[in-house]
């Protein structure tokens, strides 16, 4: 019994052993491997090692966006503000006009709704019909672009190209409206932001003459006797004008004709269209021999349907073509009761 005791002290103390060592090596391993901590642990130790890089990596995104906000972003958001906003012509004044130039005095209203309030530099701008050659260039003055921004032009104006300026004329005198284009491009400012160039491309609708629709000339009368310069028939001729233009043509004369057959000339001296129904002095010299033959033979009721054409348009001695060329694309016919008017001479 007691060598079995023996026997099983020994084992026990055998085992005992046993077990501390397999302690004892699992202390060392988990002292060996090192414990695995949290993703919070793990980047706080990322960054607490690597702030440096971290910092720098910062700094250089942020200038990067500065940059492309300052040159690229600015740019577009200048340039959309331009666009969107609108050109409103409130007054055309085209005064002493030769064959080269006139002098412009104009009125408009730019209309923006953008947040930002920028400040435009003075540039120069081609004008023209749109779609076709600008016929001249005028200076904008600067424009600080606030919500509703007034602008004056007052210059002399040197006609480029006189054949656009003759198309223009034509478009302004038979069309209801033209488009005028105005083109540029000019500096841009806008707070700290550094200057930007932006375009400056409108186009304004502006209402046109529409063949001098409602002409008319609305009171007439035969001189007896014909003044010195063999002028013999003395009237008043309404001319509306629903444009913003007022426009200095100087003495117009006009071709009087009867079913093509000539019967004389009127003339609208010291001519200046302004806008609005507009009543002038005209005076004719009529071949009244020609007059009274249409009288007795196809017009016997004295009502005689003149066709008047204009002729020339000269401003201090010198022919404005662009004008005449406008005047005699446009027809107007009027039924004068040149019966009753020789009665009242009786």
């Amino acid at each position: 019994m007691d060598k079995e005791m023996g026997v099983t002290q020994a084992e026990v103390g055998s085992s005992t052993h046993h077990s501390l060592s397999v302690k004892r090596e699992s202390s060392e391993l988990e002292q060996a491997t090192p414990r695995r901590g949290t993703f919070g642990q793990k980047l706080k130790a990322h960054l607490k090692r690597w702030w440096w890089l971290h910092l720098i990596i910062g700094i250089a995104v942020l200038l990067l966006v500065t940059l492309i906000l300052v040159y690229v972003g600015f740019p577009k958001i200048s340039q959309s503000g331009v666009d969107n906003s609108t050109l409103q012509i409130t007054s055309l004044i085209i005064s002493n006009p030769t064959e080269t130039s006139f002098h412009l005095n104009q009125a408009a209203i730019i209309t923006s709704s953008s947040a930002y309030h920028p400040q435009l530099d003075a540039f120069n701008a081609t004008v023209g019909l749109q779609g076709a050659i600008p016929y001249g260039t005028i200076t904008i003055p600067p424009i600080h672009a606030i919500a509703n921004s007034s602008t004056n032009i007052d210059q002399d104006v040197q006609i480029g190209d006189l054949d656009a300026f003759m198309q223009f004329n034509l478009a302004f005198f038979n069309e209801p409206s033209v488009n005028m284009a105005i083109q540029g491009s000019t500096g841009l400012h806008e707070m700290a932001f550094p200057e930007t160039t932006v375009n400056y491309d409108k186009t304004v609708t502006l209402i046109g003459l529409n063949k001098l629709a409602g002409f008319n000339v609305t009171a007439f009368s035969i001189l007896p006797t014909p003044l010195h310069n063999g002028t013999n028939m003395l009237g008043t001729v309404l001319i509306p004008n629903p444009s913003v233009f007022t426009f200095a043509m100087g003495n117009v004369t006009m071709a009087l004709s009867v079913a093509g057959q000539s019967i004389g000339t009127s003339t609208l001296a010291d001519l200046t269209i302004t806008p609005g129904n507009n009543s002038y002095a005209m005076t004719s010299i009529t071949n009244q021999t020609a007059v009274l033959e249409l009288l007795s033979t196809t017009y016997k009721d004295g009502l005689l349907p003149v066709d008047i054409v204009g002729q020339s348009s000269v401003y201090d001695g010198v022919h404005l073509t662009y004008f005449e060329s406008a005047l005699a694309s446009v027809t107007q016919h009027v039924v004068l009761n040149v019966g009753a008017a020789l009665g009242g001479l009786l």
